[in-house]
């Protein structure tokens, strides 16, 4: 039986995770309290008319802060029992969570007369770090509309081999600031830029013509090659370690051009290598 555990911020995309798992098929479960957790999982193998193998609990800052606090010992205990467990948490970046609360005129569930947006989600923040730390996988979706949010949770649930790590491979722009949810960051601005070649400049990483260009410098294919190299010796590591999710962000200028060659390239020598791989361009969705 699999358990996965969805947690985060509020207006971060919590609400679309579940629906999401829901379509696949999972048994869904909001806002239920975390200690409760242990107990649901004994119901559900207990249970001789269980007809669902895969199960989702939403997770949120209503719990109690003793319970939040503790959650590293309500997880040890869920642990015992004989289930597939994973923790997914959403994140954004202050700024976008206001404006999402401004636009929808929702209410932030910490928020009061006496506590402003700003600060709920603060205190918000401070009241998640214990599940935030245990989390398997952390999303920010500061940049990502609700449509590739389903996108990118469908893909990494649903890769077809859940023994394997998924590796998601995502350019993205350092004007545009570097994801939140990497584990590792390359910066790849030092290689020859397309931007400046007039007729590469409305092109994207994707296009051959861009492809072609910057394959005519030996520093593209020796970063290219770096990459790939590091990549190849530290996986197995993070796997050997029960790793179940990983982010690999290459950046550039604007995240159109070199980041999105390195991307296509990376994810194209993976995919023939290993299943679980996924990749996404942030700054041209």
């Amino acid at each position: 039986m699999k358990l996965i555990i969805i947690s985060g911020l509020s207006g971060s995309g919590k609400s679309i995770a579940l629906n999401v798992l829901e379509d696949l098929q999972y048994y869904c479960i909001d806002n239920l309290p975390a200690a409760m957790l242990p107990a649901l999982a004994d119901q559900l193998l207990s249970s001789t008319n269980m007809d669902h193998e895969h199960i989702a609990v939403g997770i949120d800052a209503r719990n109690t802060a003793a319970d939040l606090a503790g959650f590293s010992g309500i997880l040890k205990d869920l642990r015992s029992h004989k289930m597939d467990i994973e923790i997914f948490f959403l994140e954004a970046d202050n700024a976008t969570l206001i404006k999402r609360f401004s636009e929808t005129r929702r209410r932030h569930p910490l928020s009061s007369d006496k506590v402003p947006l700003s600060e709920a989600i603060i205190q918000e923040r401070s009241l998640l770090e214990a599940i935030a730390v245990e989390a398997d996988l952390h999303m920010d979706t500061s940049r990502t509309n609700i449509h590739q949010l389903r996108e990118l949770i469908q893909s990494r649930v649903n890769n077809g081999d859940h023994s394997r790590l998924s590796l998601l491979f995502e350019s993205f722009g350092f004007k545009q600031g570097i994801p939140v949810d990497a584990d590792f960051v390359f910066d790849v601005r030092c290689i020859p830029n397309p931007h400046w070649e007039p007729c590469l400049r409305k092109l994207t990483g994707c296009d051959p013509a861009v492809t072609e260009f910057l394959e005519q410098h030996d520093d593209a294919i020796k970063m290219f090659e770096d990459i790939r190299n590091f990549l190849e010796h530290w996986i197995p590591r993070f796997e050997a370690d029960n790793r179940s999710y990983m982010t690999i962000a290459i950046g550039c200028t604007g995240g159109q051009h070199r980041s999105v060659y390195m991307v296509e390239k990376l994810t194209a020598w993976f995919k023939e290598r290993r299943p679980g791989i996924l990749h996404r361009h942030r700054e041209l969705s």
